[in-house]
């Protein structure tokens, strides 16, 4: 599925982000402000409403000549205590007539001096405003005293104590608003900072790992990704750079594989005839034996040349692997044909029956019911077989035990060797298939390279590890069934 919104580079997502933040900030601000101008605006519209009522009222009670109800001022007073207005009326000789504050009245009224006096603009000259006080007792308050003079005598004066601490709250709530609003982005910004760090960083440790780890893992890739950003790019790069290293080193492989060829078709070349010389003295030696004493048995006559001819098999076989070994550069020869691989490995076992018997060795088959008729070369497979079988009696110089088991699939056959024996060490176990490598006092180290040779001819493969009692060595012979053939 192809992307819709196409993929954007580290530099690109940061500086998005940044964008983004600072754009909300830059909003957020602007639109509080805004909120915050309106209602300073509406606040002090009232406030304005309010100490133009009250002054209206102190002065008709001072200037009028009928009787006033003297509850007038303190019953519009009392609506406006929650701002915090507090009028007081004051006669000319300073002394407060009427206030809003019981305890006021009857006191002294103290004036400021002219030059505190501030002419207001709508008054005509008739009312002159004084400021007297700023902020008195920790709050955001202004004392007014106002002149009442009616053709030029005075008729006393009107207080006003105004508290103004509403701009105070409001300019206070837009300072937490924007504090609010500004720790909320903060943490939205985080947490955005935080998924896409997890985004990048977790990948990058990821191909770190997998680099300081190259050894331990076997050049192992790491997961693909279908990002398409610097992530995406460097996880493909590394998984590249790791399957080149991969075919680098199995073509290394390859090569010390070949030249541990050359090596063995050297040392066969150099030992062929050396051995072939000796194989047909054996061979004729055999020849004049059968000829000699087969005459004279009576009752083992059948048995010994039964064995006669076994070993006559064992030099022809022996005489054909050398014959491989000549050609090494040319992969090892088979002839398939029909095989019943249970009789092959029963013959093997006959072969070795009298070490088998010495040694104290048991040998049992499991599965004997399992159809094991492959297309194979039976030559070629009886001396994988006899290697194995040789090993395992190698393993038990005291006595032990050989299981013989098959075991078939819809697509493989398994023949699986088990024995009681010392076991592998499991570093030797790594190069068990390498030409001339042998934990062993007798012996080259062929048979098991030679083994694998052949059964990977017939491709298949061979393995072997410990048993699943935990002792001894288990060795597993896996066919593919050839349709048509087996």
């Amino acid at each position: 599925m192809k992307r819709i919104i196409p993929a954007f580079g580290l530099k690109a997502k940061l500086m998005a982000l940044m964008v983004l933040l600072l754009t909300m900030t830059l909003g957020a601000q602007v639109l509080v402000s805004l909120g915050t101008q309106e209602a300073v605006v509406e606040s002090t519209q009232e406030q304005v409403k309010d100490l133009a009522r009250a002054i209206q009222i102190s002065v008709q009670e001072l200037t009028s000549v009928s009787p006033v109800n003297p509850d007038q001022l303190p019953n519009y007073v009392k609506k406006l205590r929650t701002k915090g207005l507090q009028v007081s009326i004051a006669s000319s000789q300073n002394l407060i007539i009427n206030s809003t504050d019981p305890k006021l009245i009857g006191a002294a009224l103290t004036r400021g001096s002219a030059a505190d006096r501030i002419q207001h603009e709508d008054s005509g000259g008739l009312i002159d405003v004084i400021p007297l006080a700023f902020g008195t007792g920790g709050r955001q308050t202004t004392v007014y005293l106002i002149p009442v003079e009616v053709e030029d005598h005075l008729m006393g004066y009107v207080q006003l104590v105004a508290n103004f601490g509403d701009f105070a709250v409001t300019l206070q709530e837009y300072r937490n608003q924007l504090l609010s609003i500004a720790l909320g982005i903060f943490a939205v910004g985080l947490a955005f900072a935080w998924v896409l760090a997890q985004r990048y960083v977790e990948p990058i440790h990821t191909v770190a790992s997998a680099a300081q780890n190259f050894a331990a893992r076997g050049l192992e890739p790491v997961p693909e990704t279908r990002r398409g950003d610097e992530i995406g790019l460097l996880t493909r790069s590394f998984n590249e750079m790791v399957a080149q290293l991969r075919r680098a080193r199995e073509r290394e492989i390859e090569l010390n594989r070949l030249e541990r060829f050359a090596a063995l078709g050297q040392l066969a070349g150099s030992l062929a005839h050396e051995i072939k010389n000796p194989l047909n003295f054996i061979s004729l030696a055999l020849d004049q034996l059968r000829a000699h004493y087969a005459a004279q048995l009576s009752n083992d006559r059948d048995h010994f040349l039964h064995q006669i001819a076994m070993m006559k098999d064992e030099i022809r076989r022996l005489a054909e692997l050398i014959q491989s070994f000549l050609h090494y550069g040319k992969p090892i020869e088979i002839h398939p044909a029909p095989t019943d691989v249970r009789a092959l490995v029963h013959g093997v076992l006959d072969f070795s029956e009298s070490k088998v018997r010495s040694q104290g060795i048991t040998v049992h088959e499991d599965d004997p019911e399992v159809p094991a008729v492959l297309h194979v070369d039976a030559e070629k497979l009886r001396t994988c077989f006899i290697n194995v079988v040789a090993n395992a009696i190698q393993a038990m110089p005291d006595g032990g035990e050989l299981r013989v088991g098959y075991q078939r699939t819809p697509g493989t056959l398994q023949v699986i060797f088990e024995d009681s024996g010392v076991g592998i060490d499991p570093a030797a176990a790594q190069r068990i298939f390498e030409p001339f490598f042998t934990t062993k006092r007798e012996g080259i180290g062929l048979g098991l390279f030679l083994s694998q040779a052949i059964v990977e001819k017939h491709g298949g493969k061979i393995t072997i590890g410990p048993n699943d009692s935990g002792r001894g060595t288990r060795v597993v012979f896996t066919f593919p069934l050839q349709i048509g053939k087996a």
